[in-house]
């Protein structure tokens, strides 16, 4: 969201106890988002959606999530920005999974974050 000057800049982080006894982490952003043409290569190595992007970190992700039996998914925001999500399996032997959501403002002046 570096470039974000016209709206303020939030992100919200969450996590859940998914169906199937899932657990989701959740990043949504107020960024410039991604088109659809991107969609289906944001986790390839070396691609990236920014003008300065490595394009290893989604990639990367996605490995290592694989290897924990997860997924890992990204949807354009009905408004601006993006979410990527990803789920693995819970630990079998804990029934209560709390859910968690941090919101963090992203402002050069002031950083905040708080979680409800």
């Amino acid at each position: 969201m570096t470039g974000i000057g016209d709206r303020q800049r939030r992100l919200l982080i969450s996590t859940q106890r998914d169906e199937g006894n899932q657990v989701r982490f959740l990043v949504q952003d107020v960024g410039i988002g991604f088109g659809a043409g991107d969609a289906e290569r944001l986790f390839e190595a070396f691609y990236s959606t920014k003008n300065d992007g490595m394009g290893i970190g989604l990639s990367v992700s996605q490995s290592i999530i694989d290897a924990h039996k997860g997924r890992l998914w990204a949807t354009p925001n009905n408004g601006p920005g993006a979410t990527v999500c990803f789920s693995v399996p819970g630990y079998a032997g804990n029934e209560a999974y709390p859910s968690n959501v941090a919101h963090v403002d992203v402002n050069p002046a002031q950083n905040s974050a708080r979680t409800s």
